[in-house]
């Protein structure tokens, strides 16, 4: 629901970890997708 990606997409993409997840989004964007992200037990850095 966050990245819009497939199953397996998200998978290739938790596998490749650490990795960007978003790109390119407004700083609201990011600290809200930082807090369900975190939520779920990862660990979040916004560059």
């Amino acid at each position: 629901e966050l990245t819009g990606l497939g199953l397996k997409e998200a998978k290739d993409l938790v596998d490749g970890a650490p990795k960007a997840v978003k790109e390119a989004v407004a700083k609201a964007d990011a600290e809200a997708a930082k807090k369900k992200l975190e939520e779920a037990g990862a660990k979040v850095e916004i560059k």
